[in-house]
């Protein structure tokens, strides 16, 4: 018997998948990591035993050595040549360890990772780590006996047929990912250091914690910036309109000048004088037309992200996590698609066949299988997966709320999209009145079509009464209304996508990442129903800077030609480290410039925001010239020494507030407390030390983490046992920055443990617990009325 070990993307596909493929006959048992599903089966016509676990995303980060870590000790530019190393995403998880603990003795491997590049590149981390223990078959190397399956639904059709029709793992598309993410790594962290270091160290009300750049997110956002510079040059133009208004046998009519707008008043005065004495217009023309509006084609991505955006108010970031759980769960189809076309293979019918008896739409399902349907026209086959479809049969109860209205978008659109077009009768009216001409329209709705089932698509009638042509109705009035020109609406989250997709920013699974980090960097808001992305004065700022240095930097082609360029490793057409240094080469190039015109940008700064200097509010003290520094409230929170022109970060999201008048014993700057609320963490921190910590090897060091036995802040005095959390190795440390509201927290993650709202006091001793050898402590209640304060010791039970 051979072992084969499958590998999914997610703990819930894996388990998916394997009820499916072991048909419900499977033993669980918990992995180091997450569960192993184990059935009997056969591989290649032999018996196997089949191990189906998961990662958790991708296995590896990749980042720079640590010593290119230190912002202040790093010349940014030297970011391009540095080395890039792959760190494990998440130690905690022990992942890697589970993967090699579960391949041990295994004979094949087969991945079952998204089909995508990005599944694709996960692929080969998962073989960095399970290769090592595969034993091949005589004559048969390790890379042999590993497979790829490809499926793009967690259906038993689809996932069976994958099993069927396994393929190798394309090394190609993995190597395309690992340029992108090196990219944008050196790209986004040489100019988001530098000029985030620039600009923080001379403005104060920035309201961001980090200025950054990326080679989507700018072009992203230079987009709604655009948008917002035509709104503001917009200048408004009066204009008039001339309406007539007919009485069609005791029906009003209203009718419109065929002029349409009139920009000259004395013109329409005119008219108007010229009319005002005739009281009978004549019907010169009726015609009716039919017209159609086009059923919608099957949802790819992008279609899904705008739609969702619109109709029903989420983000796109939202809306794709929704969608993966859906995923996940079975319910849809892989939403990470560019296809809107149907394949040959794909089959309707037995969708349809499952949703006919659905309470809410079974109606049209059924209606479908019984007279017919034809794949809608058009669309396009990006060649990667079919569109997004629903998989599985749902109702409200089922489902979470936004989980069920995205379900419902899907599956009304795909249900939608076989329904015939909506058709309409239009009929047009012109009436004669001297030598002007009006004209009015009427439709009445034929045949709804889709929109029958896609209600937000639905058309009302706009009815006309009975006009006949050649007759002559009595005026009732003929008027002018005034208006003006009106500038372009902000640009909406539906509109920035297609946009987004025009100018090829960021690919299908990326543009919802990259408008979300637009809004988290501050650069833009969302407001009102329309979801419209409206650019605060930072992300204009940037986006002008960049235009008066480097106009470049912020246009969608430098991306797009990237893009196209990694698309040819995918294809094997281009060398992964040709296309690397060449696209390096190019943005050092840009930095070099930017840096050297840096000024350019820094009028524009200088004009719309405060200097650090005038910043703030008085605070602590600075322990090199024992002045005041001043506190910057806005993101990022920093205190800023005017005399001596230096600035430390501050944790944020946060409150920051004085501490006893308590100094440092190594720097003699005043200490300060953060807290995160009643609830949150909180932790007494030395400014300077927090900034350069005097232990080597120790990154924003607070109070808690500190060593020194002579402050009473530190970790020798408030320390009282090792966090429980496992996989941790902080300490457990007593809280007092928000008393009498105590609490103990975990100096490195985030165990919290808070007292009772019953204690006044709570203090350390120096007496150790005989069973956890943690300190004990002394808690004073609060005093009621006719009762003495209680007091006693206590061991904590955390």
């Amino acid at each position: 018997m051979v072992t084969v070990l499958m590998v999914a993307e997610k703990p819930s596909l894996a388990e998916s998948i394997a009820k499916i493929l072991s048909n419900n006959h499977m033993k669980t048992r918990r992995g180091i990591v997450t569960n192993v599903h184990e059935y009997n089966g056969t591989l290649f016509g032999k018996p196997a035993l089949f191990k189906m676990t998961s990662v958790m995303g991708h296995v590896y980060s990749l980042d720079f050595p640590k010593e290119y870590n230190n912002w202040d000790a790093v010349d940014p530019i030297t970011l391009f040549e540095a080395p890039t190393i792959q760190l494990e995403a998440n130690p905690k998880t022990h992942l890697i360890k589970h993967l090699r603990a579960e391949s041990k003795g295994i004979d094949y491997l087969i991945l079952w990772l998204d089909c995508d590049r990005e599944g694709e590149n996960i692929c080969f981390e998962v073989m960095r780590n399970v290769l090592i223990n595969i034993k091949p078959q005589p004559g048969k190397s390790k890379k042999d006996c590993v497979y790829r399956a490809r499926f793009s639904a967690i259906t038993a059709p689809d996932v069976k047929r994958a099993m069927a029709n396994l393929v190798r793992p394309n090394e190609n598309d993995a190597k395309a990912v690992d340029v992108r993410q090196e990219l944008d790594l050196k790209i986004g962290c040489c100019f988001t250091r530098y000029q985030t270091k620039y600009f923080q160290g001379k403005y104060g009300n920035l309201d961001s914690k980090l200025i950054s750049y990326g080679p989507c997110q700018i072009p992203t956002l230079a987009l709604c910036v655009k948008r917002h510079d035509e709104i503001l040059s917009f200048k408004p133009v009066p204009y008039w309109t001339l309406q007539l208004t007919v009485n069609v046998n005791g029906t009003i009519v209203k009718a419109t000048s065929a002029r349409g707008r009139i920009f000259e008043k004395n013109k329409v005065e005119g008219i108007k004088n010229n009319l005002k004495n005739m009281t009978v217009v004549k019907v010169r023309e009726v015609s009716t037309d039919k017209k159609t509006v086009s059923r919608p084609h099957p949802l790819n991505t992008v279609e899904l992200l705008r739609a969702a955006s619109v109709g029903l108010g989420m983000s796109p970031q939202e809306t794709m996590s929704v969608a993966e759980r859906l995923y996940m769960q079975g319910y849809i189809s892989y939403p990470r698609t560019e296809t809107t076309k149907f394949p040959e293979n794909f089959d309707i019918r037995s969708v349809l066949q499952e949703h006919k008896n659905h309470s809410i739409w079974g109606t049209y399902a059924n209606n479908l299988l019984v007279n017919g349907f034809k794949k809608p026209e058009g669309g396009v086959d990006a060649g990667d997966h079919s569109p997004i479809t629903p998989t599985r049969i749902a109702n409200e109860s089922n489902l979470g709320h936004n989980e069920w209205r995205l379900y419902e978008l899907v599956t009304r659109t795909f249900i939608g999209s076989l329904l015939p077009n909506m058709k309409y009768l239009k009929t047009d009216v012109t009436f004669e009145i001297g030598n002007e001409t009006f004209t009015c329209t009427g439709k009445q709705i034929v045949e709804p079509g889709f929109s029958s089932v896609m209600h937000w698509r639905s058309q009302q009638d706009e009815n006309l009464p009975m006009i006949d042509k050649g007759a002559s109705y009595p005026v009732v009035d003929i008027n002018s209304k005034e208006s003006e020109t009106t500038p372009p609406e902000y640009l909406s989250e539906a509109d920035l996508l297609g946009l987004m997709e025009k100018y090829g920013i960021g690919t299908d699974a990326s543009m919802a990442v990259h408008i979300a980090s637009i809004c988290s960097r501050n650069y833009v808001n969302v407001q009102g129903t329309r979801r419209a992305l409206i650019p605060t004065r930072l992300g204009i700022v940037l986006i002008h800077g960049y235009q008066k240095i480097d106009p470049e930097l912020a246009l969608p082609t430098m991306r797009a030609d990237m893009e196209k360029r990694i698309g040819l490793i995918a294809e094997g057409k281009a060398q992964f480290d040709s296309v690397l240094q060449d696209e390096i080469d190019l943005y050092r190039s840009k930095f070099e410039w930017f840096v050297k015109k840096i000024a350019n940008m820094d009028e524009l700064f200088e004009a719309t925001f405060s200097p650090l200097s005038s910043s703030g509010r008085p605070f602590s003290k600075c322990g090199k010239c024992r002045r005041y520094m001043h506190l910057i409230a806005l993101k990022p929170t920093r205190l800023h020494c005017r005399n001596c022109n230096d600035t430390y970060a501050l944790p944020n999201n946060g409150s920051i507030k004085l501490y006893n008048e308590i100094t440092c014993p190594y720097d003699n700057f005043e200490v300060v407390s953060f807290s995160n609320g009643t609830k949150g963490k909180g932790y007494p921190l030395c400014p300077y030390c927090y900034n350069n910590s005097p232990i080597e090897g120790m990154e924003l060091m607070s109070c808690n983490k500190c060593t020194n036995p002579n402050c009473q802040l530190s970790l020798q005095k408030n320390g009282m046992f090792e966090c429980l959390e496992e996989n941790c190795d902080g300490t457990m440390v007593l809280d007092n920055t928000l008393a009498p509201r105590y609490k103990i927290a975990c100096n490195k993650c985030n165990l919290i443990s808070c007292f009772t709202a019953e204690v006044h006091k709570v203090k350390l001793t120096d007496d150790l617990c005989d069973e956890c050898s943690g300190k004990k402590v002394y808690v004073e209640f609060i005093k009621k009325e006719g009762r003495e304060p209680l007091t006693e010791w206590i061991k904590l039970n955390v």
